[in-house]
């Protein structure tokens, strides 16, 4: 089961996450955006962090709204809009719950991917995070079915993202700034997916 404390946890260490890895992005996304998602991510989980300090949540939905919240209001791009929608959606399919089971980590993660979906308009193979949260929650959903635990299921779905974070390197970018280079981008690893190949990683070490 997932607590509010077990979700504060995984925020947590998802500001280290995108510290530790806040160059790393900026490079990926160098190649072929503005070369300022790792510097965005960085920028946007310190905000959540302390928003979270200075306004504890009592819930679990309540904690998810306030980081959609600050994303949305400190992350610059496509990734501030994006990862707030995925929070902001995650946060109602939380609603009412003291705790989370399996069930309900893969109905956070489906309604987190459902409004990337329908906010930024991409599909599977345009280059984005969609090809590595896609494959993630098929994955776990699949998992689930197969009456896997809660840390099966999140490894499952990590790996699937990381295939599919792999996955854009020789893709064309059909979306975002990194379609305006046509075949240039063939090559280069999304750093949206990349992103979010690292918030599964995190959720499966922490809550696994």
């Amino acid at each position: 089961m997932v607590s509010r404390d077990n979700l504060l946890a995984w925020i947590e260490d998802l500001h280290e996450v995108y510290k530790e890895n806040r160059q790393y992005l900026t490079d990926l996304d160098a190649a072929i955006g503005d070369a300022d998602h790792g510097i965005n991510m960085d920028r946007g989980f310190r905000n959540v962090v302390a928003e979270l300090e200075k306004n504890p949540p009592d819930d679990v939905t309540t904690a998810l709204k306030t980081v959609a919240m600050a994303l949305i209001r400190t992350v610059g791009g496509a990734a501030g809009p994006l990862y707030g929608t995925f929070f902001m959606r995650a946060s109602t399919a939380c609603a009412g719950k003291e705790e989370l089971d399996a069930a309900d980590v893969v109905a956070l993660f489906e309604a987190g991917l459902e409004g990337v979906l329908q906010r930024g308009k991409a599909e599977l193979n345009d280059k984005t995070m969609v090809d590595a949260q896609t494959p993630a929650v098929n994955a776990m959903k699949g998992a689930l079915d197969n009456g896997a635990s809660l840390s099966d299921i999140l490894q499952q779905g990590t790996a699937a993202a990381e295939e599919g974070m792999k996955n854009t390197i020789p893709l064309q970018a059909r979306k975002g700034r990194a379609s305006y280079l046509g075949e240039r981008s063939i090559g280069h690893q999304d750093p949206g997916a990349t992103s979010s190949y690292l918030m599964y990683k995190s959720a499966a070490e922490v809550w696994g």
